[in-house]
């Protein structure tokens, strides 16, 4: 016979706050939920390792589910569902509402960019019978980590005349792949005293990509690697001054456990807060409100230029929508509300000397809201109001959502920034929400399944 709570104890049940594990969640039609949801995404990150590839995956999501594309100046119908795509690069999802425009956007924000290794303009070159591409590292990363792994060539070059070339190399089985090469330890005394950010320039970062030369010439290495572009793709050399090629993780995303409950992929920051994005607006494209979800580029840069989130389009899409449903796009603005969806650090127990453990994401204890990011005092932050905080966990526990709160490690650790900021600068109510993540920026990121799910389930909540 179960033993009677104490008073103190149905007390504490009361008063006392306490993050809830999905893992307590004793139903084989949530597990089964997940792990169907968990195999989609893998689907997606796979075919989404840049920013272009993110918006074929998109579109192709939402042309499925009936979205049609929109042009600006296009006439938008109330009730029907469109997709903006800006110069392949960022992607605009909405429906619009039946309820009045001036209700307001519930907007669901996201980036597509992930750290890796840009081509600089003038790449190829030979050294000592070897060929290699020069890189410029994008984003926060650590060096050191992009050493000797697999990695695969993505992107596009487009020639003087307008055509354009996508390439691929490194992820069929066939394929080559590619690597930055790195000291033996028996050399490495010197390179091992030195401090880690030093021991490693961005200077080095030099892609190893062949050694057969073309005949007995000069440079005849880097000869044979521009005839083998040229054969395959059509390119020559003075093309890659037009081309956008990067360097990222060869592979599939793969279960991670046992139990299989994670997945080590690359490009979780944020392809996981996008994925949910798209899935929460083509599951709810019946809803009465007018709802957007974004797939911006360059936020891992400062979100700057014509694809990230400071460029004015948003504004210029809520100017269309809001004539064409017969709203004054101020009121519609000063209406609107965003979860600016972006991932937030995982606490790691290997790691414990950086986090407050009071205040930091537990992994499968759900979504994570972030009410403020930025650095030690709060430095280049959208800091959330109590009251749209309590708005949004209203919707999470009428729909069940598992969710958490956290910052991102010590107060004076470091700290980081999401998109937030530009759009609650333009007078939207923006709040951070975002899956955590175990080993952010690293070129193969962990996450739970649970969280992805809960993020799914937290965006539908805000959508619907």
């Amino acid at each position: 016979m179960d033993k009677e709570k104490s008073k103190e104890e149905l007390l504490k049940e009361k008063l006392f706050y306490k993050k809830e594990n999905a893992f307590d969640i004793e139903d084989k039609d949530y597990k089964s939920s997940v792990s169907d949801y968990a195999d989609g995404y893998k689907k997606f990150i796979d075919s989404s390792k840049t920013e272009r590839e993110a918006v074929v995956s998109a579109v192709k999501m939402v042309k499925e589910a009936g979205f049609k594309e929109y042009f600006l100046g296009d006439k938008i119908v109330a009730g029907e569902n469109y997709y903006f795509n800006n110069r392949d690069k960022s992607l605009y999802i909405f429906r619009a509402g039946t309820e009045p425009i001036e209700k307001g956007i519930r907007i669901c924000a996201a980036h597509i960019d992930s750290p890796r290794l840009d081509m600089k303009q003038h790449p190829l070159y030979e050294n000592e019978g070897m060929a290699y591409l020069k890189t410029h590292y994008y984003g926060g990363i650590r060096k050191y980590q992009w050493l000797t792994i697999p990695l695969a060539l993505h992107g596009v070059v487009t020639k003087t005349n307008g055509e354009r070339v996508n390439i691929t190399i490194g992820e069929d089985e066939c394929d080559p792949v590619f690597c930055i090469t790195d000291l033996l330890p028996h050399l490495a005394k010197d390179q091992a005293t030195k401090p880690l950010e030093s021991a490693f320039s961005g200077e080095g970062l030099n892609l190893l990509i062949g050694s057969e030369p073309y005949a007995k010439c000069d440079e005849a290495v880097k000869l044979n690697m521009l005839n083998i572009l040229n054969e395959k793709y059509g390119i020559v050399e003075s093309d890659f001054m037009s081309a956008e090629l990067m360097a990222v993780p060869a592979g599939k995303a793969k279960d991670l456990g046992l139990d299989k409950s994670f997945i080590l992929g690359y490009g979780h920051d944020d392809r996981v807060c996008a994925y949910p994005a798209i899935t929460s607006i083509i599951e709810n494209k019946n809803s009465e409100h007018t709802i957007m979800c974004i797939l911006a580029d360059k936020e891992e840069i400062g979100s700057e230029g014509v694809s990230g989130m400071k460029c004015r389009l948003i504004l210029d899409l809520i100017d269309e929508i809001s004539k064409s449903l017969g709203g004054n796009a101020s009121v519609v603005r000063a209406n609107s509300m965003c979860l600016s969806a972006d991932v937030s650090a995982g606490y790691d127990p290997m790691y414990p000397d950086v986090f407050e453990k009071r205040n930091s994401a537990l992994m499968n204890c759900g979504v994570v809201m972030a009410k403020y990011t930025g650095a030690r005092g709060k430095s280049s932050t959208n800091d959330a109001s109590a009251e749209y905080v309590a708005l949004i966990r209203n919707m999470f526990e009428r729909d069940g959502v598992i969710w958490q709160t956290a910052e991102l490690g010590k107060v004076d650790a470091g700290g980081g920034g999401t998109v937030a900021m530009y759009i609650a600068n333009q007078n939207i109510l923006t709040v951070d929400l975002g899956v955590p993540v175990l080993s952010m920026h690293a070129p193969m990121e962990v996450i739970a399944k649970n969280d992805l799910y809960q993020a799914h389930k937290s965006f539908c909540a805000f959508c619907k």
